[in-house]
């Protein structure tokens, strides 16, 4: 395992991080024996950020990594967030926030995190986001019931804007850095090198259309990218390899992005993105790659409000 310092933080995270999303069953049924196994495994191999929300599953990701993290708390940085609580339910106020830290610790069983995310900045409204949510995450830091605070989303170029407004420790961007996305290079990384904040890459499968599991039914991909996946399990196989192999050590070679977070919930996960660290992608197959996906390269969706999602040429 490789480890890189997150920004200006003093936090110095494996380059593959613990998702902790699936433990709240956001994927399949997985039992809390084998999540708390996964998590174990994980640490014992060298994984020591794990990200989790009150978001996934209803609390219950947060209460199972909780119950693993027990005897643990000090072999691990932990993250969690605020301000998204169910499908649809959004709430940045700052007494929310406020609320949220102290629900999370008792869930977590834990007396601080080291990192509060603001999650999904672009569901909520632009001013209240930069007057009550992140001054409310910059009090918790303030009262140590989180050591560092940051923001997550989806629209790149508004997580950039906003970065530029505010001073935070940490960006968390999801899916723009991936066989099928690149566009966290326009802005945000160039950003993360001036500014100094610690960037953080999630959902390099993207939603699994980067693997050979089947593509959930929610998943918002417009259709030529997700009908482009058994081609590129096809091609990925004539290698030897497979695809969501390839697209992990893609997305953590990055030489910027200090962390790229997986979800993960079952042990056998946990052992094969481990193993994905290990392989060695031919040039040929990269070629190759690049040419198959050049005609839906960055089709990404949108989501939030509609003044949260900036379009490429206005950026």
């Amino acid at each position: 395992m490789q480890y890189r310092q997150l920004g200006n933080t003093d936090l110095i995270v494996s380059q593959l991080s613990f998702g902790a999303s699936p433990l709240g069953n956001v994927f399949n049924e997985v039992s809390e024996d084998e999540s708390l196994r996964a998590v174990h495994v994980a640490i014992d191999q060298g994984i020591n950020f794990f990200d989790v929300a009150p978001f996934y599953g209803d609390t219950l990701a947060e209460t199972r990594l909780g119950k693993a993290l027990k005897y643990k708390r000090n072999s691990v940085f932990l993250a969690t967030k605020c301000c998204r609580y169910g499908n649809g339910v959004f709430d940045f106020s700052y007494e929310r926030v406020l609320r949220s830290i102290d629900e999370s610790l008792e869930r977590l069983q834990v007396d601080y995190v080291d990192l509060l995310t603001v999650h999904d900045i672009e569901f909520g409204d632009r001013q209240q986001v930069l007057n009550e949510a992140i001054p409310a995450a910059l009090k918790v830091k303030e009262m140590g019931k989180a050591r560092y605070i940051g923001f997550s989303g989806l629209p790149v170029r508004y997580l950039a804007q906003i970065a530029r407004q505010v001073d935070v420790d940490t960006v968390l961007s999801w899916g723009h850095y991936t066989l099928l996305e690149d566009e966290i290079n326009d802005e945000l990384v160039p950003l993360s090198i001036q500014k100094g904040f610690g960037l953080m890459n999630a959902a390099p499968l993207m939603q699994r259309i980067l693997s050979d599991a089947p593509i959930p039914p929610w998943q918002s991909s417009p259709p030529a990218v997700k009908a482009i996946q058994p081609r590129l399990i096809a091609l990925c196989h004539e290698y030897g390899l497979a695809l969501s192999d390839v697209a992990l050590k893609y997305a953590v070679g990055h030489p910027v992005i200090a962390t790229t977070i997986v979800g993960m919930s079952e042990q056998k996960q946990v052992e094969q993105n481990l193993r994905a660290l290990q392989i060695s992608i031919p040039d040929e197959l990269l070629q190759r790659i690049e040419t198959l996906v050049a005609p839906v390269k960055n089709q990404m969706w949108f989501e939030g409000k509609p003044e949260n999602n900036i379009p490429k040429s206005n950026a």
